[in-house]
């Protein structure tokens, strides 16, 4: 468990990372095209172990079809599944978002909540969807959003040791000013997809380098590059 001291160091260093990211990616905003709640909370639940470019992909037939929660509710299940097919798990997805749809018809008007409980009560629907809809659909920061490249980049930064999202979540909303929380894991997104990744990091390109103790200590391609770049 971290000191007083050592946590306002680690908070300190946190800051200082989130202001290079905004100013590496100052342009970053969610990667899932929509034009409202429904929409971004489809799109968020079909990115789960599938890329957003594919999401993307797909969903414009979709929501031509299902313009509205009441069309999902109503949707006929084959139909749906042969839509959503190419994201992977469309058979689970597709079930979720036509039961999520329907309980957003009988139980809130045919709207999306606006309110993490009422979210989260949506079948679905975890923190990290729940995070993405508040923050992209409503402008609300209630937590914030872990992901595959958050949970690995959270870590190798020294500012989390848990393996747990909830847990990683908890670290980094102590660590951040709420009205960033949303901004710091869009930004590392964008990071850990240029530069950041799982197997061989991108260290010796890496503007967060100095800022991370991981930094050099991960895949070869990283640490091969860096020796390079001390040499010449």
């Amino acid at each position: 468990m971290s000191t007083p001291r050592q946590q306002i160091a680690k908070q300190q260093r946190a800051l200082d990372i989130l202001n290079r990211l905004q100013r590496l990616y100052p342009d970053a905003s969610c990667s899932l095209t929509h034009s409202t709640p429904l929409q971004l909370l489809v799109a968020t639940i079909l990115s789960a172990q599938c890329t957003d470019e594919r999401v993307n992909q797909v969903t414009p037939a979709l929501f031509e079809r299902f313009p509205t929660a009441e069309a999902f509710a109503a949707a006929d299940r084959q139909e749906l599944e042969s839509l959503i097919k190419s994201t992977g798990f469309y058979r689970n997805k597709a079930k979720n978002i036509r039961a999520a749809c329907q309980k957003i018809v009988n139980e809130f008007e045919g709207k999306v909540p606006a309110q993490m409980q009422a979210l989260l009560s949506l079948p679905g629907v975890a923190r990290k969807t729940a995070n993405v809809v508040l923050a992209h659909g409503f402008g609300i920061n209630a937590g914030v959003t872990v992901d595959t490249h958050v949970k690995r980049l959270s870590k190798r930064l020294g500012l989390t040791d848990h393996e747990e999202p909830g847990k990683i979540e908890r670290d980094l909303m102590a660590l951040l000013p709420q009205p960033d929380w949303e901004n710091w894991s869009i930004r590392l997104i964008y990071h850990g997809r240029a530069i950041c990744m799982a197997r061989t990091p991108r260290c010796d390109r890496c503007q967060l380098a100095e800022l991370c103790p991981s930094a050099g200590k991960i895949g070869s391609t990283a640490a091969k590059g860096q020796s390079k770049g001390r040499r010449s």
